[in-house]
């Protein structure tokens, strides 16, 4: 097929308003396949696995593709809960549409406000689809100018709605002026969509004032691309994806409106931090991007690819990244749904999905030259995690699987974040929230028949001390033989936050000999990191070394490490201890009718509001410090607050003194552990 007649789109929106459903109609009503599917029947083309059946909600971006007129339209299903949202996003760099579905039932919140300025940061053109006009007709109109006042006036109908609701009327390819409709008449539609278009071609505008209104698609079809590209229009569609209303003039749109690869903003391809831009009707030099990895048991690894230039076969030599050594392609597929279509080759402008090669990973630039050795994808920044778990083995053994498994997991959702937490031998995996973990356990233990034990992740305190101090130990030891001796005096004195450690030798006249002083020092260490009070390394210490004692025979390196760490605790013990807590720094962004409670919140918890700025649509952006143990179920707090609508970030901000309360708790579990 041509690379002019094929369309790349991504449906995505927030939950509720049918985005499966209306993919399960295009492929219906193009003749695609003979069954209309439906969510709750569990029988849909897109939503196929086993959690997207169970949940009745797309767990998984999934592409499907139809043709329509001798148009191969790819279209991906995306995620439209709030936690999935990194799903949906990993898949704009695939295509050269974004088409955000509404219906006038759901509230617009803040997943489609994030969705639609996502699409614009990464230069997709964009429309919009409202979908259930059947439904509640008298409520579209309402929803046009909702989508007008967040989104911009350039989001102008391609269609209406007729007066009834039972059909829709074009208002571009064959305009029909005597329709009645829901809204201003087709001809005021028709116009101001005209207008709107022509602002980007001051030729055709000239050329429209002495037409009037003549103007034919055909003539509009360049500078419609343009500002399409531009963001200067957001043709807007009306549908239901139950009944098919409208359906086939959407599939018109798509396929004649909406850009080829050749059309639309090039892909976001960099070389040495510099974007590139690759030849779609090039043949020679192939490149192609991973936008999404799954594992198939069977299959194993799968890596989706769009292609941007040239041509990969099944048998090509492809180099990923600016790996050396080439790869052969062996199969090579198309997919539908579950459905996989063995193909030979697949151009510039469309998907394939290659099989079983382990390193190709999200984000991959698969290429034949080394000539594009260094291009890669601009990296698309995901959500730090609001929700983490640290997950144990329920069997003895099994951790390297757990270790492969959480590897395979994270692949499929780059929103995930996997860490190793060497000081409390934590695995830690988080996420956007507690559903966001929920499905990639469940996944875990159905797939790979692993599974966890899960806890909260503990809370990385520290020690310190808050005055100077000296510490004294002899270490003796006789048995039989050979003894041990070692005597040590120091003194320790607090820095200042942030300083670490300091050890200084300022033994004099040899009463602890040069040789043995790197064991004193590796005893303290020991000391320093397995804490005085509560098992949590001390930070922010400086210890000097100034006398001691040895024996001549019985002084070995082993006396000297133990007189070290036992003088060290010693001192640390006279020098008042405290713990020391993280302190977060946290970056909200709230409906500014859920401030108060937020607020009130975060005071309750020994949080400190630094401020807060409006943002758009009536969101407020509030950043506030709190100790990181006050937020161990943040995420539900917030979400309970906020009706699913809050978001927020952190970062460590700095450590200070725990409160008499928490240094207790503290403590205390650290003497229960022992």
């Amino acid at each position: 097929m041509s690379m002019n007649e094929i369309r790349n789109i991504a449906i995505v929106g927030q939950s509720g308003v049918g985005k499966t459903t209306l993919v399960e109609r295009l492929l219906f009503e193009s003749e695609c396949t003979t069954h209309l599917g439906n969510v709750k029947e569990g029988d849909t083309v897109t939503d196929f696995d086993d959690q997207s059946i169970h949940y009745q909600h797309s767990i998984e971006a999934t592409p499907a593709a139809l043709c329509w007129q001798k148009h191969r339209l790819n279209v991906i299903d995306t995620p439209g809960l709030p936690e999935l949202l990194g799903r949906s996003l990993s898949i704009y760099p695939a295509v050269e549409t974004c088409a955000l579905v509404f219906d006038a039932n759901t509230p617009l919140n803040q997943v489609s406000e994030k969705l639609f300025n996502f699409a614009k940061s990464q230069q997709k053109c964009q429309m919009i689809i409202i979908n259930k006009v059947d439904l509640n007709p008298d409520k579209t109109p309402q929803l046009l100018q909702e989508v007008q006042a967040h989104f911009g006036q350039e989001c102008l109908p391609i269609n209406l709605p007729s007066q009834d609701g039972q059909s829709i009327v074009d208002c571009y390819f064959s305009p029909k002026y005597d329709a009645a409709t829901l809204f201003d008449s087709v001809e005021a539609a028709h116009e101001q969509l005209i207008d709107q278009v022509i602002e980007v071609d001051e030729d055709l505008m000239e050329l429209y004032l002495e037409q009037g209104s003549s103007l034919t698609p055909e003539q509009l079809h360049d500078p419609f691309e343009e500002a399409l590209r531009t963001g200067h229009v957001i043709p807007v569609c009306f549908v239901s994806a139950e009944t098919g209303q409208g359906v086939s003039l959407l599939l018109q749109t798509l396929a004649e409106i909406m850009p080829m690869p050749a059309e639309g903003n090039p892909p976001m391809l960099e070389k040495n931090g510099q974007q590139i831009r690759v030849d779609c009707e090039q043949l020679d030099h192939s490149v192609a991007h991973v936008y999404k990895v799954s594992v198939d048991p069977y299959l194993g690894k799968l890596a989706y690819l769009r292609v941007f230039q040239g041509e990969i076969n099944a048998g090509s030599q492809l180099f990923i990244g600016e790996n050396s050594k080439a790869f052969k392609v062996g199969h090579l597929y198309q997919l539908q749904g579950k459905k996989r279509l063995e193909i030979a080759s697949a151009r510039a402008g469309d998907f394939c999905v290659l099989a079983k090669v382990d390193d190709l990973n999200f984000d991959s630039v698969v290429h034949d030259s080394h000539d594009e050795d260094d291009v890669s994808m601009k990296t698309i920044e995901f959500a730090a995690p609001m929700y983490s778990l640290a997950l144990q083995t329920t069997k003895r053994g099994d951790e390297q699987k757990l270790s492969e498994v959480l590897n395979k997991i994270v692949s499929e959702d780059p929103s995930l974040r996997l860490e190793h937490r060497t000081r409390t031998n934590e695995t830690v995996l988080g996420g956007q929230g507690e559903f966001h973990l929920k499905i990639a356990l469940e996944k875990m233990e159905s797939v790979y028949k692993l599974k966890v034990n899960t806890e909260q992740p503990s809370i990385e305190y520290f020690e310190t001390i808050t005055q100077q101090a000296e510490g004294h130990y002899r270490h003796k030891k006789q048995s039989g033989g050979a003894g041990q001796f070692g005597e040590v005096q120091l003194k320790v004195r607090p820095l200042e936050r942030g300083e670490g450690f300091k050890f200084i030798n300022k033994v004099v006249g040899g009463a602890i000999p040069t040789s043995l002083i790197p064991a004193v020092e590796k005893g303290i260490r020991q000391a320093v990191e397995e804490g005085a009070i509560s098992g949590n390394p001390i930070h922010d210490v400086e210890v000097t070394v100034y006398d001691g004692k040895y024996h001549s025979v019985d002084s070995k390196e082993i006396a000297f490490v133990i007189a070290g760490k036992k003088a060290f605790l010693d001192a640390v013990n006279n020098a008042n201890p405290i713990v020391l807590e993280p302190i977060v720094e946290l970056d909200l962004q709230i409906p500014t009718d859920s401030v108060g409670d937020i607020s009130g919140d975060l005071a309750a918890n020994r949080g400190v509001i630094l401020g807060t700025q409006s943002e758009e649509n009536n969101f407020t952006s509030l950043k506030a410090r709190i100790p990181q143990n006050e937020l161990l179920d943040y995420s539900q707090r917030l979400r309970a607050m906020t009706g699913g609508e809050g978001t927020f970030s952190m970062a460590l901000s700095h450590y200070e003194p725990a409160p008499n309360t928490v240094q207790k708790k503290v403590c205390s579990a650290a003497e229960a552990a022992c």
